[in-house]
Parts: C-alpha cells; sequence; structure tokens
C-alpha cells in the first residue's frame, strides 16, 4: 500500500469511527458506567448473586465498548503521526506497520458492525449445534461427520470452546447424529442461520462404480440457555423417560438408568441428554435445551410472519435446503437464501464460513427492517 492509499484509509476508518462513536453515544455510555458502578459499592449488591452477576457483566460489556473505542482511536492516531514520518522520509518498515494498523483496525471494525446485526434475545449466547445425517445412506453418514469437522475448526478459530456432548456413530462410517455445545459471546447469533438442510454432491468413496451420489445432512442450532429464562411448561405436557447411557466405559455406563429423554407432547418435540453421570444433571440440561428448542421455533414463526409481508422473499430467506456443497462434476459451494458462492471449497471444509454467515445476517437484518420491525 502506498502512502496515497495509507491517507485515504485513515480518512474512510476516521469517518467510520465517528460514525461509531455517534452510535454509541459515549457521554450517555459513561454516565451509564457510573450508575452501575454506584450499584455495584451498595454493601448488599450480592444479596441477590444472579442479579449481581447480570450487573457485572453488563459494567463490563459497557466498559469493553468504551476501552475498545480508545484503542481504535490510538491505533488511527498511531498511524497519522508514521504518515507524518513518511512525508518526510520514505521507509518501508514504516510503511508497513502503517498498513498493519489499518488492516488491524478495519478488521475489528468490520467485526464490530456485524456485531450489532445479532440484536435478537438470545444472540449473545453460546450454542448448542446438532447434525443429522439424512437420506443418502453411508455417504450422508460421512457427510455429517465432514460437516462436524467443519463448524468444530469454526468455533476453535473464533476462540470458542467446542465441546461434543452426544454422538452416535455410523454403521459402516461416519456418524448418524452428533451434538456440540460451541460456548461464547455470539456463538449462537453467528450459527442460527446455520439451521437447514446441507446437501452435498461428489464421487462416493462408498461405491466400487465411483457414481455421483448426493447427500443430505440436518443442522439445528439452539442457544445455550441459563436458569435467568423462564418458560412454563406445564408437567402434563412432557413425556421424561430415563435409559442407561450408550458408549463404551464408564461407572455409570449401561448400569444406571442416567440418560435422559424428554418429548414435549404438544409438539412432538424431543431432547436426550446423557453427557453428565447423574440423572438429575440429565434432566437439568434436556429441560433447558428443550426450552431453547420452544424459544427458537417462536422466533421462527415470527419470522415467517414477517417474511409474509414480503411475499417472495419467503423462500428465499427461509428456505429448508439452505446450502449445496459440489465437489463433483465442478466446485461450487452455494447459499441458497443469498446465492453466497465460493469455488474455494477447501477452504469452506475447514471451517471459513464467515462470508456466508455475514451475508446470511445483512439480508436478515434488511428483512426485518423493511417490514418495520
Amino acid at each position: 500500500m502506498e502512502v496515497f492509499d495509507i491517507k485515504r484509509e485513515v480518512e474512510q476508518l476516521s469517518d467510520r469511527l465517528g460514525k461509531t462513536q455517534d452510535y454509541l453515544d459515549l457521554p450517555a455510555l459513561n454516565a451509564k458506567i457510573g450508575d452501575l458502578e454506584q450499584i455495584a459499592a451498595q454493601p448488599e449488591f450480592w444479596n441477590d448473586q444472579t442479579q449481581a452477576q447480570r450487573t457485572l457483566q453488563q459494567l463490563n460489556d459497557l466498559k469493553s465498548h468504551v476501552e475498545q473505542l480508545d484503542r481504535w482511536q490510538s491505533s488511527l492516531e498511531d498511524t497519522r503521526a508514521i504518515l507524518e514520518l513518511l512525508e518526510l522520509e520514505a521507509d518501508p518498515s514504516l510503511l508497513e506497520e502503517a498498513d498493519s494498523n489499518l488492516t488491524t483496525l478495519k478488521r475489528e471494525l468490520d467485526q464490530w458492525e456485524l456485531q450489532q446485526l445479532l440484536s435478537g434475545e438470545y444472540d449473545d449466547r453460546g450454542a448448542v449445534l446438532t447434525i443429522n445425517a439424512g437420506a443418502g445412506g453411508t455417504d450422508a453418514q460421512d457427510w455429517a461427520e465432514m460437516l462436524l469437522r467443519m463448524y468444530t475448526r469454526w468455533g476453535e478459530a473464533h476462540g470458542y470452546k467446542v465441546h461434543l456432548t452426544e454422538i452416535s456413530e455410523g454403521d459402516e462410517a461416519g456418524i448418524k447424529s452428533v451434538s456440540l455445545e460451541i460456548d461464547g459471546r455470539y456463538a449462537y447469533g453467528y450459527l442460527k442461520m446455520e439451521k437447514g438442510t446441507h446437501r452435498l454432491v461428489r464421487i462416493s468413496p462408498f461405491n466400487a462404480n465411483g457414481k455421483r451420489q448426493t447427500s443430505f445432512a440436518g443442522v439445528e442450532v439452539m442457544p445455550i440457555l441459563d436458569e435467568s429464562v423462564t418458560l412454563d411448561i406445564p408437567d402434563k405436557d412432557l413425556e421424561i423417560t430415563t435409559t442407561r447411557s450408550g458408549g463404551k466405559g464408564g461407572q455409570n455406563v449401561n448400569k444406571v438408568e442416567t440418560a435422559v429423554q424428554i418429548r414435549h407432547v404438544p409438539t412432538g418435540l424431543m431432547v436426550r441428554c446423557t453427557e453428565e453421570r447423574s440423572q438429575l444433571q440429565n434432566k437439568e440440561k434436556a429441560m433447558a435445551r428443550l426450552k431453547a428448542k420452544l424459544l427458537v421455533i417462536a422466533r421462527e414463526q415470527r419470522a415467517k410472519e414477517i417474511a409474509d409481508i414480503r411475499g417472495d422473499m419467503v423462500e428465499a430467506a427461509w428456505g429448508n435446503q439452505i446450502r449445496n456443497y459440489v465437489f463433483h462434476p465442478y466446485q461450487l459451494v452455494k447459499d441458497l437464501r443469498t446465492n453466497q458462492e465460493t469455488t474455494a471449497i477447501d477452504d469452506v471444509m475447514n471451517g471459513e464460513l464467515d462470508p456466508f454467515i455475514e451475508t446470511c445476517l445483512r439480508q436478515e437484518n434488511q428483512l426485518m427492517e423493511g417490514a418495520g420491525v
């Protein structure tokens, strides 16, 4: 990047930072921080542990916004200082430093602006992602395992804690189903648009004749909820059964009925939890996941009502089959909702999902705005 390009980039980023500062309303932000600090200093603050934790989380979030703005402003000022030196004397190392500063600042601003689209009630939560092999036999089970690897790599690349909670192995290869927790802020907000049917087209490695095979896998995404989320579910609407956990070894495995399965009778929704050592813990986790499923359904129903207002946008935005992954006869990954596509299949399968996620989030946000929500 030349000096002229850096000057232009500095002015563009300065304008973006000004808009960001206006959006955050720095005086109001600092005033809110002061109010929360006064609340946290009260002697009775810790009498309600849950509320205290929420208050501290909110305080830390607000402080992080201010600190981030300060870092961005400082980075921009440092780059302006470098430009002044470059006008006096050309220095490749300073030019490289300025370029690096601007690249980092632009990336962080892009990420921050994207996070502003995550305004849903549970968007800042972690996510439970479930993958089920669909039509396609052994190929579909292999495809489900490939998706597991893809989402695991995406989560790890974003600094999330990825924990496999339950898995059902395939008959010959791959997996029939798997659930994993992707724990960290905004994991659900980013991944919620991944829900749907993922279609694979390739030459089957399990077919001796080398024929092309189409396989399907379904992805379901739910937020990780805590005790602060309440949802009244009458006992009469629940069918709870316990079984012995499957798998290999373990003190309680196949000896004590620790696995819990809960069916929500009115909807037919079913959840199963086997990962904990006690039946009570598994029941609590299963109930939390059932609540999450019901809340997601409520959100989707609302989204469908909004999409109905827009008529022809319904199918594109909320279709069941969301993405095609074509390995043969050509290479292409294409999202059917946004038409976002790439030929870099290896990158996608290694977790490079951000372009698809970002485009989906922006489209959803435009849809909501167009409906006046």
